[in-house]
């Protein structure tokens, strides 16, 4: 079979301006990145806000495995899909880091028959916005750290500084460092650490900012530390929100690209959903509604994850709910969680799938108690036998919710004809009635106690000190009235890797929490999550390189 690559490098692309023609959208209302790419300008955005919204799917999927599960490859697929029925339909997904790039997850532009083109953009450098980001959050770092080493008016305390810089790499070792060592001149010396870019509040920032008025606002925001006595010092203090707008004014425009088959594919900002909201921006989803009947996009990892995230913190934001979500299974995946190891995951086992299936009813009901029709999409591998297709298609009727198979991986939009067509049905038959999962103006408490009992199946929460002091100090300054971002790990409902399946009388520890108020949002850090990875003893890095006319080898 070709690899994803070969499949990108065969493709014969249209120039983005006649794909921006589909959907209405003029060379004039475009600054080009090349041929093959651009971003929509603001007028362009500001015109489109008198137009109705479509209609929203929201792609999800159960907990991730080693055996894969194709979540983007199910949302490129369904986009096409839904186009080759006829259905006026625009994709809106997330930009990859290179951390997990040149690390071991890959990256993000789907696969097969269903990807986003062109690939080796999009994984790599694509139009800018994560070296943007990047230089953001770090002229936040300089301009911080000038103020104390030119006299600090502000009497921030260096031992209290909580912003730190960030590459949008896997690198280990800059968790945490020393900065400012070499005498006076060389600054002030104090502990600071890296975070990989998507990581970054900026990042977030720039995901959920609706214009650039917005941005700064939001940028003003931003806690970057504590003075002496104990008092929060923002962005806003240090006067930077100018100049880091400035930095961001084409990072923030949606891109524009499109797929093997054509489809208009809005793909922009790129969080993760374990560190951070995980759903790509506001400004891509929202000018993709206006542009198109249907618009599907998806939320990172599990839907315990960036599907709760999606629904809780970039809903309000959007003012948009989803119409219909669909959540990807595989066999593959769930015989994992019914406890097989990957090496024997070909071989036929009812047994393991039926206990799996207790992961995805789950994330079903999860799903469905935010009001909203809910589909289940079995991504087909050629291991898979026709008596698990069954019984998994069997599992989820005895649930109420319908599952259709696809095969868009290996068979392009044909493969996600059926379920496009039941998606839309569902769509027409169901009206959604969306309902939050907590009201922001709950204690900070009784948010995080809400998605660890009714999402993650826990019996409750354990704080660590730190956590207990931090819920009163937040509430003393009013910033207890935000939503809750969970940092946890995406293998499990738990916050321990290890338990699989649908876990039940846990606890989970929150060891701090981080307030990224220029987001909107409290970072609850679960665990021992990371929020910078590092890379693998064989990263995906050493396969690639490129041949002296620029072809590029090895990416996926």
């Amino acid at each position: 079979m070709k690899s994803d690559l070969q499949i990108s490098q065969e493709t014969t692309l249209k120039p983005i301006i006649e794909v921006a023609k589909t959907i209405g959208i003029q060379e004039d209302d475009l600054e080009l990145y090349g041929k093959y790419k651009a971003k929509i300008n603001f007028s362009t955005i500001n015109d489109l806000k008198q137009k109705s919204d479509g209609q929203l799917i929201l792609v999800t999927s159960i907990n991730p495995t080693p055996a894969g599960e194709g979540k983007s490859t199910v949302t490129v697929g369904l986009g096409d899909a839904l186009n080759k029925i006829d259905k006026k339909t625009v994709i809106a997904l997330r930009e990859p880091s290179l951390g997990p790039v040149m690390g071991i997850k890959g990256g993000a532009a789907g696969g097969g028959y269903a990807q986003v083109l062109p690939m080796e953009d999009i994984n790599l450098h694509f139009t800018g916005d994560m070296h943007a980001i990047t230089s953001a959050n770090n002229a936040l770092s300089a301009i911080l750290d000038n103020h104390i080493h030119q006299g600090n008016e502000l009497n921030i305390d260096a031992r209290r500084v909580i912003w730190k810089r960030v590459v949008d790499l896997n690198d280990r070792e800059l968790r945490k460092v020393i900065v400012g060592l070499g005498g006076p001149i060389q600054g002030v010396p104090r502990e600071d650490g890296f975070d990989i870019t998507v990581a970054s509040e900026i990042m977030a920032i720039l995901c959920l900012a609706t214009n650039i008025d917005d941005l700064k606002l939001r940028l003003a925001r931003i806690v970057v530390g504590y003075t002496f006595d104990r008092q929060p010092v923002t962005a806003g203090d240090l006067k930077a929100e100018g100049a880091l707008a400035l930095l961001l004014k084409d990072a923030i425009k949606p891109n524009l690209v499109q797929t093997i088959y054509g489809t208009p594919a809005f793909i922009h900002g790129g969080p993760f959903a374990n560190i951070a909201h995980g759903c790509n921006s506001i400004l891509a989803t929202h000018t993709a509604l206006k542009l198109g009947d249907y618009v599907v996009t998806e939320a990172g990892f599990g839907a315990d994850l960036g599907g709760e995230k999606f629904l809780d913190i970039k809903v309000p934001n959007l003012k948009k709910a989803p119409d219909a979500i669909v959540i990807v299974a595989t066999v593959r995946a769930l015989k994992m969680h019914g406890g097989l190891q990957k090496d024997q995951l070909k071989t036929e086992d009812l047994p393991a799938l039926k206990s799996g299936f207790s992961n995805l009813k789950r994330h079903i009901r999860n799903m469905e108690s935010y009001g909203i029709p809910v589909i289940v999409a079995i991504n087909e591998f050629v291991s898979d036998t026709e008596a698990e297709l069954a019984l998994l298609e069997e599992l989820c009727e005895d649930q109420g919710v319908l599952a259709k198979r696809t095969s868009v991986w290996e068979n392009g939009a044909d493969g996600g004809i059926e379920l496009a067509k039941a998606v839309v049905h569902l769509i027409d038959s169901q009206p959604a009635n969306y309902r939050p999962l907590y009201h922001v103006e709950d204690t900070i408490a009784e948010k995080t106690a809400a998605i660890v009992k009714k999402i993650y199946g826990g019996k409750g929460v354990t704080l660590s000190n730190k956590a207990e002091k931090q819920i009163a100090e937040f509430a003393k300054n009013g910033w207890d009235k935000l939503p809750i971002c969970m940092a946890k790990t995406q293998y499990s409902f738990s916050d321990d890797p290890t338990l699989l399946g649908a876990p039940e009388e846990f606890t989970l520890t929150i060891r701090e929490f981080v307030p990224k108020l220029g987001a909107g949002f409290i970072v609850a850090l679960t665990g021992d999550v990371m929020t910078m990875p590092g890379l693998p003893k064989k990263p995906a890095a050493l396969n690639m390189d490129v041949t002296n006319d620029g072809e590029v080898i090895g990416l996926f």
